[in-house]
């Protein structure tokens, strides 16, 4: 029996530990959708209710007449599903190289592709600033798109999966008279699938909450995306609070729906081989 309550204990405590994880992560979003309905004279009443019983749901409509809130989401979906889509293209062929190919200097060259994962983004930002100013990209597309179109964790985690597919397959396509583009697309690409999920939800949402590269190379608002254009609603002496949350709920929408559509091959991405190889 004593050792019946000392596991009944430890379970209580566990639950509590993960009951409050819960609070904390999804206590900031239960906020946000509160504020999002609640009337202006309600966002700073003491104390604090978390929902309200005049809920102002014309938030949700008056969000695209305040800013240009529609241009904006299709701005940041035509972007993130470009950086995306060649992310898995570019990363996906260098990491088959990286791990299916044999060349003088792979594991050295590759040792440069991991320090790049050591510089900090904001490193980069001016030379890619002035190189899409010099081409003339500014307010473009191909300026928001082309400098993301690559990734070092992308190449490295596609690499690390690529090792675990067995040699003898490879082999056998190549004894069978298979070219290196059939073996990647036929062969390696399909038993990736987990890993190419995994990749593209990293690259979705990263790209979807950046901030700082779409703030510094557009300026035509016609341009901006959803990060950039939600920064309006914040000024410098009044913030409209429910419309900024109300934009931030319909931002945060598309992040969640990727990872409920994606989270199977999210999980199996990082757990089936994501960060191991040789």
């Amino acid at each position: 029996m004593a050792r019946a309550g000392r596991k009944t204990a430890v379970e209580w405590l566990i639950f509590a530990v993960l009951l409050t994880g819960v609070v904390l992560t999804c206590g900031p979003f239960a906020w946000m959708l509160g504020t999002s309905i609640k009337p202006d004279a309600e966002v700073f009443q003491f104390p604090p209710t978390l929902l309200t019983g005049d809920p102002k749901l014309d938030n949700y409509s008056e969000i695209f007449s305040a800013i240009p809130f529609g241009r904006a989401f299709l701005n940041s979906m035509i972007v993130c599903i470009a950086i995306t889509l060649a992310q898995l293209i570019v990363c996906s062929m260098a990491a088959y190289a990286f791990a299916c190919l044999e060349f003088r200097g792979r594991e050295a060259l590759f040792l440069i592709y991991l320090a790049a994962l050591m510089v900090p983004p904001q490193v980069t930002i001016i030379p890619n600033f002035i190189l899409v100013r010099t081409l003339g990209w500014i307010d473009t597309y191909q300026g928001l798109i082309l400098p993301f179109a690559f990734s070092s964790f992308g190449t490295f985690l596609l690499r690390q999966y690529f090792k675990t597919i067995p040699r003898e397959l490879i082999e056998a396509a190549r004894i069978d008279g298979a070219k290196h583009w059939q073996i990647y697309l036929f062969i390696v690409m399909p038993l990736s699938r987990a890993a190419l999920g995994a990749l593209a939800i990293f690259a979705f949402v990263s790209q979807w909450n950046n901030f700082l590269w779409p703030l510094i190379a557009t300026t035509r608002v016609e341009m901006q995306t959803v990060t950039v254009a939600l920064s309006t609603l914040q000024g410098q002496y009044n913030t409209d609070w429910p419309l900024l949350m109300t934009g931030s709920v319909l931002a945060v929408a598309p992040v969640i729906a990727v990872f409920i559509l994606g989270n199977r091959s999210f999980i199996a991405g990082l757990t089936a081989g994501g960060f191991g190889g040789r």
